[in-house]
């Protein structure tokens, strides 16, 4: 079992290296405008049971298709659950999010626009 957490930990490290700390991380009422934050909920029976190179090669996937699309569309980290993936992007628009979701051949059950984020930081 502890195997399998380290192969965990090592996906997220994978998928999460190129985000930036917490800290940095953009809040939806700073984006430029016409630029919106999104979280996508994607049902994926066994999520969570990935291997690393399979964790992977969904990453490489997601990125070259991100590039497909240009610079209008940004994946910022995923979390990865037992049976799905919540997904933080930055794009203009809803339809983005679903043209990346049907050119990689990813589900995209629920897309929802953030219009704020909290935290424990919040209640100060």
């Amino acid at each position: 079992m502890k195997s399998f957490k380290s192969l965990l930990l090592a996906s997220l490290t994978l998928i999460l290296a190129s985000t930036a700390p917490a800290k940095e991380q953009p809040q939806p009422e700073t984006l430029p405008a016409g630029m919106n934050m999104y979280v996508i909920e994607r049902e994926m029976p066994g999520a969570g049971k990935l291997s690393a190179d399979e964790l992977k090669g969904a990453a490489q996937k997601s990125c070259t298709v991100l590039r497909n699309l240009g610079p209008d569309i940004t994946w910022l980290h995923s979390y990865v659950t037992g049976d799905k993936l919540y997904c933080v992007y930055l794009a203009p628009n809803e339809e983005m999010i679903r043209a990346h979701a049907k050119e990689g051949g990813f589900p995209a059950n629920s897309v929802k626009r953030v219009s704020t984020i909290i935290g424990p930081q919040t209640a100060k």
